[in-house]
């Protein structure tokens, strides 16, 4: 059922201590009708759909241009990967520290008032997820020290990548907190604000499986993981239908349909089908071709898609809009079939199929990668031909890399997830990306994102540091877990 909410701009009023000459100037000085602190259940909606809506946008304008789904036509010096450079998107850092400071608030109200205790388990996981999504795209980041402003520490340092997985209070220590604190939880008080489960405490502990599972396979090369995921997969307590996905229901009209659908034509007309992403689906003879684009010239017959390569120089390049494929009207005007995706059944399918086909798991690989595929093109609204799974995409068929196979049909659903597909290149080097056609990385694919220029000048010190350790904070310096 979709889920309409009208979104208020929120007050959040922190408590600053001031000096007086006088005893009862506080009280004096003091707006009865003022908030001085936000409900938990008004700031979780806030948190959970401010972040989807804004990453889902900085996953069509920018996430997908480093993966390759999509290609600019102007304004693309991000697309030639002057990530430094951020023009319509390309720059989720503000987006991250502002819901991941709310989140906190989340935390620490269930902590201090009993009544809001039931807020605590969801309010961990989702700090698990945004977290693991900010250290994924730019690697060591300030985390332990962030948002203790009110302690002193107004300059934060960056914590290594490995200790933001691994160390008490990280990402894999918080979903199990988490987990603990959902089922811990006796009280009858229920969950407010929930835009994702409408409340279902047990939906929010398959969710945290499913991101322990993601996170898991993400540092496997680093970590032995195995029976961690073993464990995760014999329970079978996570994600595992389009039922149960972790995802927020854009509307077709405003306030919450999908941005690209009230920008301006010219804004949205900037994107087109990526060379790789129609490579790919053409080789496949893939039909979700037909709901993620459309036909060259917005051609009637639905079957003449052309993309283009990323990274053009613009200065000097003639395009023609009529000769690529424009993003699907999913983007634009039936935004009420799309969703801001935060873990699904296929995702974690896929993963747990890349675990078994590497032996990390015992599962069977082929059936977790069908089911996946199966749930994938139910995901994007597409009828899986009969014969997908037996010709075109059949398991290990053909010579093909079953490894391979699998992270590019994640690859193929991540569209506007974030920077999902660009992550998964970087951790297995699927789909094979191409060198971009003007690049301003020597042709490389960049491997991280840069930190803001304000980071130099708010946390000077310590941004120094982070600096260093990534070559003057160099796109090319892998990130702990891909190196």
């Amino acid at each position: 059922m979709k889920i309409i909410i009208i979104f208020t701009i929120l007050s959040i009023v922190f408590a600053i201590g001031i000096s007086s000459c006088t005893n009862d100037f506080e009280e004096i000085n003091t707006n009865p009708n003022a908030p001085v602190s936000v409900q938990p259940g008004l700031l979780l909606r806030q948190v959970i759909y401010n972040y989807g809506e804004e990453m889902s946008y900085e996953g069509f304008v920018a996430g997908s241009l480093l993966s390759q789904h999509m290609t600019a036509l102007d304004f693309n010096l991000f697309d030639r990967h002057a990530l430094k450079s951020p023009q319509l998107g390309g720059n989720p850092w503000p987006i991250f520290y502002r819901n991941l400071r709310d989140n906190q608030i989340i935390i620490n109200q269930s902590r201090a008032t009993p009544a809001f205790a039931v807020y605590e388990g969801p309010a961990l996981i989702f700090k698990a997820y945004m977290t693991a999504g900010l250290t994924d795209i730019f690697g060591d980041v300030p985390y332990s020290e962030a948002f203790r402003g009110l302690e002193g520490i107004v300059e934060p340092a960056y914590d290594l990548q490995e200790d933001i997985y691994l160390q008490p209070g990280g990402i894999l220590d918080n979903l199990d907190q988490g987990i603990a604190a959902i089922e811990n939880y006796s009280s009858s008080i229920a969950l407010q604000g929930d835009v994702l489960f409408q409340g279902d405490l047990d939906a929010w502990v398959r969710f945290a499986n499913s991101l322990k599972i993601k996170a898991l396979m993400r540092i496997s090369a680093k970590e032995n993981v195995s029976a961690r995921l073993q464990a995760l997969y014999d329970h079978q307590n996570y994600i595992s239908s389009n039922s149960q996905n972790a995802v927020f229901h854009f509307s077709d009209s405003e306030p919450n349909n999908f941005r690209m659908a009230r920008l301006r034509a010219g804004d949205f007309n900037n994107f087109v089908m990526s060379e790789t992403m129609e490579e790919v689906l053409e080789a496949l003879n893939d039909q979700r071709i037909e709901v993620l684009f459309r036909a060259r010239g917005n051609n009637a017959n639905g079957e003449d898609f052309n993309g283009l390569i990323n990274g053009i120089d613009a200065s000097s390049t003639s395009v023609t809009l009529a000769d690529y494929s424009l993003a699907g009207t999913i983007f634009r005007e039936n935004t009420g079939i799309l969703d801001a995706n935060y873990m699904t059944a296929w995702e974690t399918n896929f993963i747990l199929a890349e675990a078994a086909e590497k032996g990390l798991i015992t599962a069977p690989a082929q059936t977790l990668y069908e089911t996946g595929v199966t749930q994938a093109y139910e995901y994007w609204n597409t009828p899986l031909p009969a014969n997908y799974l037996t010709t075109d995409a059949a398991y290990a068929a053909n010579a093909n890399d079953p490894i391979e196979q699998i992270i590019t049909q994640k690859w193929i659903a991540s569209v506007i997830n974030g920077y999902e597909g660009w992550i998964e290149y970087r951790r297995t080097g699927f789909p094979a990306l191409k060198t971009v056609s003007a690049s301003f990385n020597n042709d490389l694919i960049p491997v991280r994102m840069p930190y803001p220029a304000e980071e130099a000048s708010l946390n000077a010190d310590n941004y120094n540091v982070a600096a260093a350790a990534t070559n003057d904070n160099d796109i090319n310096v892998p990130v702990w877990w891909d190196e």
